[in-house]
């Protein structure tokens, strides 16, 4: 037996060769272990073949090799980079297994409300999401199971095996929430597919897309819409209401080639669901007793009233939202390369329209895509003259078209005639004329729940003419004018039962609030108005549109109060709560304290006032201009990343650098280090030489006239202040 083991080692060397060496009493008796002989026993376990730890092969955590947000990551770089490239293999990434588990991730969000870690996963977890996966990628995953799951939700414990025959009868003819499996294979073919198609999508479309929204679209409107004398605005959402597989898969091929995946998307469409027939309710007698519901503490509460509240003010155009068969959070992309082919077509009737005039003072370069004219008010269009560039432009949000024509209107007519030629060829929609009308700017164009309509503006134009002399004249023009919509606003909160009437609209008591607390109830209509207010953000009549929603939440907080705490009207509880309804109306009962020291105590609840009670508490509208060619964010950075990779561009870069005298953050952040190893102090290396020079010598000079014990007094505070200078940076 070798003695120069530690003793635990021995013990362990002997029950593993229990037949070479002697028995554990002898192990026990040996001699110490010298220092420099103590890890030998870690040396022999690291080489001996026999004692290493082999990975488990059935352990599916054993797949996850990389990180999956690379692994998208990449998906959308290649995508960007090559955007003209036909995919022909996408089942590779059907195949790892980092992207399950991230779709299990974000599934389990909106099943659970809260994030599980991927430590958190448990391993049978893991071992069903593997079995999935393995059952996509052998084609022998079915859409819409309704009792037999590959993997179930991690709230789901009902035993399917127990169940009765009614219960599964009921199961089986009823309409069912998506399966929890379902939605998994929906979020990994979202992750494939979209930015594939993000690269290859026209700039014109802003609905279901990442980094756009209705807020886009207004800004684009107000800034590329001025001057458009005519508007053409048409809805083909009959296409988001029924699917049709061969367009849709159609539409596919053209971009995609990997037979796994379009086979799983057509499965998704032509699979059946299920769903209750509509029977004609009969009159049940009302019980006398019903017992309420109890919510269990890992059962999701339901949506807030404010936030039901605000989606019926959500505009008709973002109301409607696909769902194709079994395809889920996917309907919305395939939606988008359905009507691409329209954007694309829409693109080429823009630069056929395109008819530049030079006595125009805007949109007369070649492309008509750079402007010129007045640059401090880029939305000023003048009206004066006889000849006026031509020009079309268009945008869709959903399936909702608007047109913008400068010029006559018999190219409006024509644009109308073709469209129509191309709906019916291509989507089998039949318009007309009806469906797409042709409207002047003067009666106004709502879309989006705001209207646009023109102002003529007189500006004075200041020239200077010959010999000097400033001449000022009074100009003729007109103002794109995007303002929010108050029939829209007022119908709206007719449909949620605020108020009624159309002239003189009186505010009604919300009594689905009557249960609800003072405090809670200030609350929730703050959050109301102020969503309502960002919704309306750039409208040019923000503050009367957000003062007007105020006054009706406020009268019909009011008139609940009145009738809750038995107040006669609504001047009554204005006078006991104040215009804001901040103070307290529930009555006192004997010497109660006084609110103010109930709430310094903590016993009540803090009472929030009405936000916007008076128009200058309303932020004014938001006029940032919008850039020309505008991108999301994550396109910009994704761009800019692929710029970088290529070598020659990233030497120009360094190359300008260089001749501009700037230096990039690394390299400044590489120098402070290498001064603080060299020197230990903190210099700025950005600094001239000559500088650092003269400092230098003036310390000298200043160190040369002092005594011994100042000197050493002087450079030990010098010493302090660079240490703590290091800490500092460090920090």
């Amino acid at each position: 037996m070798p003695h120069h083991l530690p003793v635990v080692g021995r013990r362990i060397f002997c029950e593993l060769f229990p037949s070479r060496y002697v028995s554990h009493s002898t192990v026990f008796s040996g001699y110490p272990c010298p220092r420099r002989k103590g890890y030998a026993f870690i040396r022999f376990m690291s080489m001996s073949p026999m004692l290493r730890r082999t990975p488990d092969v059935d352990d599916p955590s054993s797949l996850i090799k990389e990180d999956g947000i690379a692994i998208c990551s990449s998906i959308w770089v290649d995508s960007f980079k090559h955007p003209d490239v036909t995919v022909t293999n996408l089942s590779s990434y059907l195949r790892r297994f980092e992207l399950w588990v991230i779709a299990y991730q974000k599934v389990c969000i909106d099943e659970t409300g809260s994030y599980m870690p991927r430590s958190s996963i448990q391993k049978s977890a893991l071992e069903d999401l593997l079995a999935l996966r393995n059952a996509i990628l052998d084609s022998r995953f079915k859409w819409g199971a309704r009792l037999e799951f590959i993997i179930k939700s991690p709230k789901d414990k009902t035993d399917y095996e127990s169940l009765s025959k009614r219960k599964i009868r009921t199961i089986l003819t009823t309409t069912q929430p998506t399966p929890f499996q379902d939605r998994i294979v929906q979020e990994v073919l979202l992750m494939i597919l979209e930015p594939i198609y993000e690269a290859r999508f026209s700039q014109k479309s802003y609905a279901f897309r990442p980094g756009r929204n209705a807020h886009t679209v207004i800004r684009v409107i107000r800034r590329n819409f001025a001057g458009y004398l005519w508007y053409i605005k048409g809805d083909v959402s009959t296409l988001l209401d029924g699917v049709k597989v061969g367009m849709v898969i159609n539409g596919l091929l053209r971009d995609v080639r990997d037979k796994k995946v379009v086979d799983l998307i057509k499965s998704a469409l032509i699979t059946p669901v299920i769903t209750t027939k509509v029977v004609e309710e009969k009159k049940k007698k009302k019980r006398k007793y019903q017992k309420k519901r109890i919510l269990a503490e890992d059962e999701p509460k339901p949506d807030p009233y404010w936030l039901n509240t605000f989606f019926g003010f959500a505009p008709e155009e973002a109301g409607k939202v696909p769902s194709w068969g079994h395809c889920g959070v996917l309907s919305p992309l395939l939606a988008n390369i359905c009507l691409d082919e329209l954007d694309k077509w829409m693109e080429g009737k823009i630069k056929e329209f395109y008819r530049p005039s030079k006595s125009d003072v805007i949109w007369n370069s070649p492309d008509g895509e750079e402007e010129k004219g007045n640059t401090s008010w880029p939305e000023f269009v003048p009206t004066s003259g006889p000849d006026k560039t031509r020009k079309v432009d268009y945008i869709r949000y959903g399936g909702h078209i608007l047109i913008g024509v400068r010029g006559p209107r018999a190219d409006a007519a024509t644009l109308r005639k073709q469209l129509i030629e191309f709906c019916e060829q291509k989507y089998l929609i039949k318009l007309d004329n009806e469906s797409l009308p042709i409207e002047h700017i003067t009666k106004g164009i709502m879309f989006l729940d705001h209207v646009l309509c023109r102002r003529v503006v007189y500006p004075t134009l200041r020239y200077t003419a010959t010999g000097g002399k400033i001449i000022s004249e009074k100009g003729v023009g007109t103002l794109l004018s995007v303002t929010a919509s108050l029939k829209q606003c007022i119908k709206q909160f007719r449909k949620l039962g605020f108020l009624k009437g159309d002239r003189d609209p009186d505010p009604q008591p919300c009594f689905r609030m009557f249960h609800a607390t003072q405090a809670h109830t200030n609350a929730q209509m703050n959050k109301l108005l102020a969503t309502m207010v960002e919704w309306y953000r750039y409208a040019d009549n923000r503050k009367k549109v957000v003062n007007f929603c105020s006054y009706i939440i406020r009268g019909s907080l009011a008139k609940l109060y009145a009738a809750k705490y038995k107040l006669r009207s609504r001047a009554k509880v204005y006078k006991i709560a104040s215009r804001t309804l901040s103070r307290p109306l529930k009555e006192k009962k004997g010497q109660s304290p006084e609110y103010h020291n109930l709430l310094r105590m903590g016993l009540v609840d803090s009472i929030d006032g009405l936000l916007y009670t008076r128009m200058a508490q309303v932020p004014e509208t938001d006029y940032t201009p919008f850039q020309s060619g505008w991108k999301p964010d994550h396109e910009n950075l994704l761009l800019e990343y692929i710029l970088l990779e290529d070598p020659k561009t990233l030497e120009e870069r360094k190359q300008s650098f260089r001749e501009e005298g700037l230096i990039s953050p690394q390299d400044y952040m590489s120098l402070l280090v290498w001064n603080y190893k060299r020197n230990a102090v903190v210099a700025d290396q950005t600094q001239s030489a000559e500088d650092n020079k003269c400092n230098l010598e003036s310390v000298k000079e200043d160190l040369s006239g002092l005594s011994q014990e100042d000197f050493n007094k002087r450079v030990g505070n010098e010493e302090a202040n660079a240490l703590l200078a290091m800490r500092a940076a460090r920090m």
